[in-house]
């Protein structure tokens, strides 16, 4: 199984245009040792010509023209992207399906809920419908395994995570299985595994199984501590009030991927997060517990 990842910053990236946290002064700054990141987005394959979109974020423009793969120049409109599977409905990692619109209809893996959001209160989809088109599919919440015509040697299957939808849901304040989800991918050639949770705010008891199979964790890198953007002076919510597990503190990401034997890697992180400074005490106590970063470009093989 090829992984590459298109975008490993959350909503915003990194820099963000209009933030002047210490992470985001510096980078600008020169100051800081940092990479710069795209919004969270990652494409997966079994045979390097087919790959499976996961996230279409308002970044894909840059991040397809990064990735030589998905352009093979095959006829005179072409795409190495055989679908798009969405793990949610929101802004940072839907609005980038507007930039498909050019190509012919396009099939989008998600669940009933998310949607729903897309139809509604972020009608994405009915705005394709007057370009390219989309074909909806909908996604099983019960661990049932499926497939993907054209990603052919790889097999799916979506878990329910708990979460909150996005504001302009029409459900914002009643919660529904589906609103987030995480994904377990086997490679039924290499047997390779992954599981890929950018928006993992809870490790719950049915998200063991496939916690323990993997072979590889891609999962929620958004904040270092609880309190993080209340000590930015950004806003006045906790991590976990957003729907994201912080890294540190006993009960903490660190702590919740110890028992789980696959490589350990954090995706969607936010500009305020002090793990991006490669340098930092932080991004050196997920070193001493064997847990990467991931970041624009990164590949891995499984």
């Amino acid at each position: 199984m090829h992984i590459h990842v298109l975008g490993s910053g959350a909503g915003g990236g990194f820099p963000q245009w209009n933030c002047n946290c210490a992470n985001c002064a510096g980078l600008r700054a020169g100051t800081l040792k940092a990479t710069p990141r795209t919004q969270s987005s990652i494409t997966v394959s079994a045979d390097g010509v087919n790959w499976v979109l996961f996230n279409a974020s308002p970044d894909i423009r840059a991040q397809l023209a990064s990735f030589a793969p998905l352009q093979p120049n095959r006829a005179i409109r072409d795409t190495g992207i055989c679908a798009v599977l969405l793990i949610d409905s929101q802004i940072d990692h839907a609005t980038g399906l507007l930039m498909l619109r050019e190509g012919k209809r396009l099939p989008v893996y998600c669940t009933a809920p998310a949607q729903q959001d897309l139809s509604t209160g972020l009608p994405l989809l009915k705005v394709l419908e007057h370009y390219c088109g989309t074909d909806w599919h909908e996604l099983p919440l019960d661990g049932a395994a499926f497939t993907i015509p054209g990603a052919e040697g790889l097999l799916f299957r979506t878990v329910a995570l708990a979460s909150k939808a996005p504001p302009y849901s029409p459900h914002r304040h009643d919660p529904h299985p589906g609103d987030n989800i995480g994904v377990f991918i086997e490679d039924q050639r290499s047997g390779g595994t992954l599981f890929y949770a950018p928006g993992l705010g809870e490790i719950e008891a049915h998200l063991k199984p496939y916690l323990e199979r993997a072979d590889c964790l891609l999962v929620d890198g958004t904040f270092w501590t609880a309190d993080e953007m209340i000590r930015a002076g950004i806003n006045h919510k906790f991590a976990q009030e957003m729907g994201h597990l912080p890294q540190s503190g006993d009960d903490g990401m660190i702590a919740a991927l110890a028992p789980y034997r696959g490589r350990k890697v954090l995706i969607h992180i936010n500009n305020t997060n002090p793990i991006l400074v490669e340098d930092g005490a932080e991004r050196a106590a997920l070193s001493a517990h064997g847990i990467e970063v991931a970041f624009d470009g990164m590949d891995i093989e499984l």
